[in-house]
């Protein structure tokens, strides 16, 4: 069984030394190289990193890598066999190696993380105070218009307190093709359709934010089996600044342009 789990970084970064990681740099053909595996190489999408961030991997992966299972997490996000720790630092030693992916895709044809839980809120609510609402409401149009029968799972999904964020996840070849199939013929005409010049710091990764609103539509609608597995961050959360931000983006009504 041929596995590969794409580490996305845009800076050097300790790597946990397991052949079922592959670091891939983001945003290559922008940026200095890292002497990580590029994501211009072959057919790709490299120089749009600023605002797809992670995805522009997982093109790259799509369009020249081949493996039994491909897979996406990030250089400070693994999957583990211990829990997310709000304090405290995780233990590197319990992040998933071959084996333990290995178990979990013998039983399942996709890996998610664990689904976040806004509790007070829904996802749609979520990301009006977070981002520009708009860009959510065209994105709704453009899957009524390219695929209709994904709508009831655009509208449940997004209308729910909890879900998979993250843009992180293992799936079968087969389905991982077909996924990234949907998701970039919505996201490229999403590109067309904003104007992503009027977005400046972590605003400008708008489509990557969408996209991770679209896993779970893809999900459901295909009713694709699938198991939820824990995760760690490598770092130490910041959680005063965290709910100071929250608090901002909760009552700053300028976000939602």
């Amino acid at each position: 069984m041929i596995i590969k789990i794409l580490v996305a970084t845009h800076k050097k970064y300790w790597m946990l030394q397991d052949s079922v990681y592959l670091p891939v740099q983001l945003g290559s053909a922008i940026n200095k190289t890292l002497g990580y595996q590029r994501d211009d190489e072959g057919e790709n999408i490299s120089a749009k990193q600023p605002y797809y961030a992670e995805l522009t991997a997982m093109y790259w992966a799509w369009k020249n890598l081949k493996a039994d299972y491909i897979g996406i997490n990030h250089y400070r996000r693994y999957f583990s066999k211990e829990k997310y720790h709000f304090f405290g630092e995780a233990d590197k030693n319990k992040l998933f190696n071959y084996k333990d992916f290995e178990i979990l895709l013998k039983k399942y044809p996709v890996i998610l993380p664990k689904q976040r839980n806004y509790f007070i809120e829904t996802r749609y609510a979520q990301y009006k105070h977070a981002h520009n609402i708009a860009d959510l409401k065209l994105c709704r149009e453009i899957i009524k218009k390219l695929y209709p029968e994904y709508l009831n799972a655009f509208d449940s999904t997004i209308n729910k307190t909890k879900g998979h964020i993250l843009n992180m996840f293992v799936m079968r070849y087969d389905l991982y093709c077909k996924y990234c199939q949907w998701l970039f013929s919505i996201l490229f005409k999403l590109e067309q359709e904003i104007n992503l010049k009027n977005y400046i710091g972590y605003q400008q990764r708008v489509l990557g934010y969408i996209a991770e609103r679209l896993l779970d539509v893809w999900i459901e609608h295909n009713h694709i089996q699938y198991i939820d597995a824990d995760y760690v961050t490598l770092e130490k959360i910041n959680w005063t600044n965290k709910i100071k931000n929250f608090l901002k983006r909760k009552f700053d009504r300028s976000i939602n342009i």
